[in-house]
């Protein structure tokens, strides 16, 4: 500006002015016009415009990240309208229900476990109609799971194995998420026989798991193939080889037989261990036995008259 500058001096470096220089005149100062500059980074103000604060001038960007609130929604700085919730700032377009998106600067919210609603979202989530995720706190609308006794997306997570993003699909054990492929092998068994997890039929005995075709007789090694086997220190026998090896066998019991036996269809008893198949009644005594035959199976008397006619012919005729 052209003025009468005689006897005046630059407001901040208090220095007199020339006589033909150019002066920045500002809310009644008068300014050298290279002092005229934001107070933090020393910079002419961009096409003049400059922030005041406290009586200092600054330029926009400095005004900004010194005083001016961050959006909790978009992560820019907020000039003008501030919304001010839940401990946040927000411009009034970024705060935003986050189940159905609408703005909640002007229609008031509901907080709902940390999380902006409107009135009718908060509505359908207490109602059980709407879910959200524990973790990123936005609404769940397709696959979930249920870890540490919370709703949460699967995707947040990673196999504990074999590291790949979960699915809807993928299990808990012992407090770790595996995929069903990882998981399937954790829980797949191992054959006693020749220590390969096994994926098919399996059988369980002397406390392992096994192929069929692994589990066989210890001594002349042949699957039993569903036959019965005989157990002693840990080991199979087929009937043949532990009544060859250690006598007769218990029917009942599957252990050898001491004292007075019971030799009746084809199978030996103890003779305290023959009983009825039904009732459980006793039926020998030293002086015999007394008993109903039906399907290789003794029956006490009473119990084998409520056998129908008609299944016990059927029966018979299978036999002969």
């Amino acid at each position: 500006i052209n003025m009468d500058l005689s006897g005046l001096v630059c407001t901040l470096c208090q220095d007199p002015f020339g006589g033909s220089e150019n002066v920045v005149n500002s809310g009644g100062q008068i300014w050298h016009e290279g002092c005229f500059v934001c107070v933090q980074c020393f910079q002419p103000f961009q096409e003049g415009v400059f922030f005041e604060q406290e009586g200092r001038k600054y330029c926009e960007k400095d005004f900004h990240v010194l005083f001016a609130p961050c959006c909790s929604g978009c992560g820019e700085f907020i000039v003008g309208r501030v919304i001010r919730a839940m401990s946040q700032c927000w411009h009034p377009t970024c705060f935003k229900c986050v189940s159905c998106h609408c703005e909640l600067a002007d229609v008031g919210f509901v907080k709902n476990q940390g999380r902006p609603l409107c009135k009718k979202c908060n509505a359908e989530v207490k109602a059980g109609s709407k879910k959200f995720c524990m973790k990123c706190s936005l609404p769940i609308q397709g696959d979930h799971i249920v870890y540490n006794f919370q709703v949460v997306h699967p995707e947040h997570f990673n196999c504990k194995t074999c590291g790949k993003a979960l699915n809807g699909k993928c299990k808990e054990k012992e407090g770790e998420l595996y995929c069903l492929r990882c998981y399937d092998n954790l829980e797949s068994s191992v054959c006693g026989g020749c220590r390969r997890p096994i994926e098919g039929r399996i059988i369980h005995a002397l406390n392992k798991t096994w192929h069929p075709e692994h589990f066989v007789c210890c001594h002349c090694e042949k699957p039993f193939e569903g036959r019965r086997h005989y157990e002693k220190k840990g080991l199979a026998y087929c009937e043949r080889d532990y009544k060859a090896l250690f006598g007769d066998v218990c029917f009942s019991c599957n252990r050898p037989c001491r004292g007075d036996v019971v030799n009746v269809l084809n199978k030996t008893w103890c003779l305290e261990h023959f009983h009825c198949t039904a009732c459980d009644e006793a039926l020998a005594s030293k002086g015999g036995a007394r008993y109903a035959d039906m399907d290789d199976r003794p029956y006490c008397k009473h119990c084998f008259e409520k056998i129908p006619v008609e299944l016990r012919r059927r029966l018979k005729k299978q036999a002969e």
